[in-house]
């Protein structure tokens, strides 16, 4: 692979015609007469623009219409240096991978100039015969526009595309056949009891704590001891990289004595490790796993037997990476599991004895597996759920300013959907009113 070159393209000499000339992405571009002024103020303009322009060359006539998939690369590469908090690519990476791979299909070798409002409205369509709620296909709608609107800022494409996509109007509730996205509702304190049996104990504790504090679930994940501030009676937790950061908003989880208890035996550690190891928590898995084993130790695969420290893997074999920090999505699929084990479904929708969820899935109908996902939206909960619940109780005892301050949301009405209303009060005065 040849060595990637730093340097800047040279101010040249063209021979035949004596002009000054410069090669930009793989075009020359003629300056005016060799070593005059004006041509070399021409080359410190053209290579202003390139560099500003990501190193490519700036379209000069409509000969050079770019195309829709040269838009959607190169706002990729930016996509992938923008969307980034302490080291790690957002979620937002992810979302717009999907929106451009959607836009690609559609309309990737087409001129970006002709990508107009029929043509948004087409790839919207896509995203709606997918099942996406209104809420989702708004969403991936504003980040299309962002796309283009980049693409404007970069000179990448006429400022009317993005206009014309301003045009459309995003959809609204009762007016279009979209399905509205499920609400987030409170998960019940008996059903999270039912399931920490079922967790190791560093799992156990994060959802504990979550519920105590009303934390998000990324903020749970990525706590450290440097993050703390153990000075007053309530401790605070002084989130860094948080959703609303770029908004100049700051965010604090406060702490009190019971949160306090369970966090004390993770604070023994280094100030910059996070407070509750996913590696932790697999090795208390796989020791709850050992002490109901069954089988002797002779017997079927021993504990270890393939683990990375005693090098027997297969010829070929990828060594397994083991993260030592939960994301979002790992600490939801350890409460998934959990959930599967203290809510078994019911038969014919459960696994039979012995049988692995794959054959169990290849077993059921087209018909009965609809039927299985219904039953697990209801006995299955995720952690986001555990903030629902924090802030209806923080809303009932002590109102909907403190819910607000607790959840650290910057409007009221952001908590009104977080603090349900509580139902049993307006039944309650409904009674007595009459």
């Amino acid at each position: 692979m040849p060595k990637l070159s730093k340097s800047l393209p040279k101010y040249r000499k063209h021979k035949a015609s004596g002009q000054a000339v410069v090669n930009l992405g793989g075009k020359d571009h003629y300056l005016g007469p060799h070593g005059t002024k004006t041509s070399k103020a021409e080359y410190d303009r053209l290579l202003a623009e390139w560099l500003a322009n990501g190193r490519r060359p700036v379209a000069q006539d409509d000969e050079e219409l770019i195309t829709v998939v040269e838009v959607l690369a190169a706002f990729w590469k930016f996509a992938q240096v923008w969307y980034v908090k302490n080291g790690e690519p957002t979620n937002e990476v992810e979302a717009y991978r999907l929106v451009i791979r959607d836009i690609k299909r559609l309309y990737g070798d087409r001129p970006a100039v002709e990508f107009g409002p029929i043509a948004f409205k087409a790839v919207r369509q896509v995203w709606i015969d997918r099942g996406q709620a209104r809420s989702t296909v708004n969403k991936n709608a504003g980040r299309l526009k962002r796309l283009f609107k980049w693409a404007v800022g970069e000179e990448l494409i006429p400022p009317s595309v993005h206009q014309g996509l301003l045009a459309v109007d995003g959809l609204q509730r009762g007016r279009c056949q979209v399905r509205e996205a499920d609400p987030i509702l409170p998960v019940a304190l008996e059903v999270v009891e039912a399931t920490l049996p079922h967790l190791p104990r560093v799992t156990a504790d994060m959802i504990r704590f979550q519920l105590l504090t009303g934390a998000r679930p990324g903020e749970v994940c990525a706590m450290t001891p440097a993050c703390l501030h153990r000075d007053g009676e309530v401790w605070e937790y002084r989130v860094s990289g948080h959703k609303t950061e770029h908004h100049g908003r700051s965010r604090t989880v406060f702490i009190g004595p019971d949160a306090q208890s369970i966090l004390g035996p993770y604070l023994f550690r280094d100030a910059d490790t996070v407070c509750f190891s996913m590696a932790e928590a697999v090795e208390q898995r796989r020791e709850l796993a050992a002490s109901k084993r069954i089988t002797p130790q002779s017997c079927g695969n021993r504990r270890g037997k393939r683990s990375k420290n005693d090098g027997k893997f297969r010829k070929g074999e990828r060594t397994p990476k083991q993260r030592n920090e939960f994301n979002t999505g790992s600490y939801a699929n350890a409460i998934k599991y959990a959930c599967a084990i203290a809510f078994p479904a019911p038969a014919p929708l459960g696994c039979m004895p012995g049988e692995s969820n794959a054959a169990r899935l290849r077993r059921l109908t087209e018909s009965q597996l609809d039927e299985l996902k219904a039953w697990q939206r209801v006995n299955r909960w995720h952690p986001n759920q555990l903030r629902h619940t924090r802030g209806t109780e923080i809303r009932k005892r002590f109102g909907l300013e403190a819910a607000q301050v607790i959840l650290g949301h910057a409007a009221a009405d952001v908590t009104q959907i977080y603090a349900e209303r509580d139902r049993e009060k307006a039944i309650e005065v409904a009674r007595q009113v009459g």
